[in-house]
């Protein structure tokens, strides 16, 4: 899948596509029945399916205190679009000067002369252009004077409305990873490059591999039961989520201490699938107080996790 990073990449060989626009956060089941209803059209017009996101995402520019915590990256967007097979990804930069351009350079200067869209799939409640000027009925009247086709998501969603990514947030605040993955049609991940910490957890038998977590906010918090895949495979693992208030962190940063595991990842992107909350997380008197905590926490991951592999294999 190509990659188009900005408008001033996209070229002549871009011209002519199917697309849609969204934010596609987490890129669940809903996304995924949209998806495939383009991918048919793409492919009954000879055309490249093709996905518009905006880097950062509008309110996380204009009201970052109040922007919904992100349940995928564009890394992880990228690869589960890819998955899908959509053959262009367009990430445009989203800045206040182009949040200005008028609803008609959208189209007419962008999707039609740019990109050439034949057919376009958006929310009926989509809004784009200066102060949000521009909608679905604007989108409808261009259609018809500039020869592209126009749908709304709502034909091609699933029969199951629910499955929405505010309903997957909702579900990760309960620690209902059952009905996330569903909704997902996937287990929920973080993934990221493995950075240098401070090497706490090693002085104490629990080195981690640590991910710094470069979100407005992180859509999970605590300890967890999960796993993780390196670039040669699963483990299990116990993972803290938080800023470490017990060593005075600041940063919000994901630690995975990989069980059954002491090779060196540093600079390796790893992906870590939850499976289970086991605890929120807390400041404690002392470090030594920690270590006692992390044990037992390591002791009940492992439990959930022999669990849930018996579960998979009865199932």
């Amino acid at each position: 899948m190509e990659l188009i990073r900005g408008l001033q990449n996209i070229n002549a060989s871009h011209h002519g596509c199917v697309l849609t626009i969204g934010k596609f956060d987490g890129v669940h089941l809903g996304h995924q029945a949209v998806l495939r209803n383009l991918l048919e059209k793409a492919q009954s017009l000879n055309l490249p399916a093709a996905v518009m996101v905006f880097e950062p995402q509008p309110e996380e520019l204009f009201a970052p205190e109040h922007a919904p915590a992100r349940l995928s990256l564009l890394r992880d967007k990228y690869n589960a679009l890819k998955a899908i097979g959509i053959d262009r990804l367009i990430c445009v930069r989203f800045t206040r000067t182009f949040s200005n351009m008028s609803p008609k350079d959208f189209v007419q200067s962008l999707l039609v002369r740019q990109l050439g869209v034949k057919f376009l799939v958006v929310g009926d409640d989509f809004k784009f252009g200066h102060k949000r000027a521009g909608d679905y009925a604007l989108l409808q009247a261009h259609s018809i004077t500039s020869g592209f086709s126009l749908a709304s998501t709502q034909s091609f969603r699933l029969h199951d409305s629910r499955i929405s990514s505010t309903a997957i947030r909702d579900a990760i605040a309960r620690s209902d990873f059952a009905s996330v993955n569903y909704m997902l049609g996937r287990a929920f991940c973080v993934s990221g490059k493995v950075v240098h910490g401070e090497k706490n957890g090693r002085k104490i038998g629990f080195p981690t591999a640590n991910i710094l977590l470069n979100r407005h906010k992180s859509p999970v918090s605590g300890v967890f039961a999960c796993r993780a895949r390196t670039k040669d495979a699963w483990y299990d693992a116990v993972v803290n989520v938080g800023n470490r208030p017990t060593l005075n962190g600041t940063k919000i940063q994901l630690e995975a201490h990989l069980f059954d595991f002491n090779a060196d990842l540093y600079g390796q992107h790893i992906k870590v699938d939850f499976v289970d909350k086991i605890r929120d997380e807390r400041k404690f008197a002392d470090f030594a107080a920690l270590q006692t905590q992390i044990n037992v926490d390591a002791q009940e991951a492992k439990q959930i996790l022999r669990d849930d592999t018996a579960k998979a294999v009865v199932i």
